[in-house]
């Protein structure tokens, strides 16, 4: 069986490496070719075309960065002869309404579709700990999922296409909020004179505790968020998802269109730093 992975940036490269590394047949594509061509040192084809790599696969994973570049990629090969009888896991982050689209328009070229975004970044991809949410029918879950062990032990299905989709945004919205709230507390602490060391003994003996404020206190600290894992301009967009979802939903956004602003006045100037850059703009350095 081939398997044929589209979009190999920040998440896809990790990912084509960890299915060649488990011995399966693997073609790659990648908007810009440069990219993707060091993965042939290790096996990997890397196609001209998307068209190419489609054609070539019975299984087509897409990650690309956003809902449009699926459909800009996948749609106008979709009519073509060779696409009956394919499956697409869609691994990116977009809307349960992009989704939906993109399943229909698989389902009606004679394809299976099954939506699996993911939580975790580089290194979980490295050491196969991704969590992956399957928005499918139990049984196309049944039959794909050592595809998906292949990226992670923790392996949901979640239920219809659209419900993965909508619990990715959902989580994704607490990476904002988390780190917005943190933010505020912290800059709160350093600017009264308030011992770090202290405030964080505190929070770790609390409920209010998360793992993420030890993980990127040193970021915050020394104001350094260069090494990303998922940059601004990724988490912008989701957060952009959220905050349109969440209004159809007729919820009150209030709060996350605050947090919507700083990411976008982060982006400005920090687009492809670590998301934890929104710290500048809530406690700015003075010096």
């Amino acid at each position: 069986m081939k398997i044929a992975l589209l979009g190999t940036g920040l998440m896809g490269y990790p990912m084509a490496e960890q299915l060649i590394a488990t011995g399966h047949d693997v073609i790659v594509w990648n908007r810009t070719r440069e990219k993707a061509l060091p993965l042939s040192d290790i096996g990997v084809q890397v196609a001209v075309s998307a068209k190419d790599a489609i054609e070539a696969a019975e299984i087509i994973i897409l990650m690309f960065s956003d809902g449009k570049a699926i459909s800009d990629t996948l749609f106008p090969v979709l009519n073509a002869p060779k696409f009956g009888g394919k499956t697409v896991l869609q691994m990116g982050t977009i809307s349960p309404d992009e989704s939906k689209l993109i399943y229909l328009q698989v389902v009606k070229s004679g394809g299976e579709y099954l939506e699996a975004p993911v939580l975790g970044s580089v290194p979980q991809v490295q050491e196969r700990r991704l969590i992956v949410m399957v928005g499918s029918t139990l049984a196309q879950f049944q039959q794909h999922e050592s595809i998906f062990r292949i990226f992670g032990s923790d392996i949901y299905w979640i239920g219809e296409v659209g419900h993965a989709a909508t619990l990715k945004l959902a989580l994704n919205h607490l990476i904002a909020a988390e780190t917005a709230a943190f933010s505020l507390s912290l800059g709160m602490v350093r600017s009264a004179g308030v011992d770090v060391d202290m405030f964080m003994s505190v929070l770790r003996r609390s409920a209010l505790y998360a793992p993420t404020f030890d993980k990127k206190l040193d970021n915050y600290l020394t104001r350094d968020f260069d090494s990303a894992n998922f940059p601004v301009q990724w988490l912008l967009k989701d957060v952009g998802l959220v905050l349109q979802e969440a209004a159809n939903m007729k919820l009150d956004t209030r709060a996350v269109s605050a947090i919507y602003e700083i990411l976008n006045d982060s982006n400005k100037k920090s687009a492809k730093k670590d998301y934890s850059a929104l710290y500048n703009i809530i406690h700015p350095d003075t010096k």
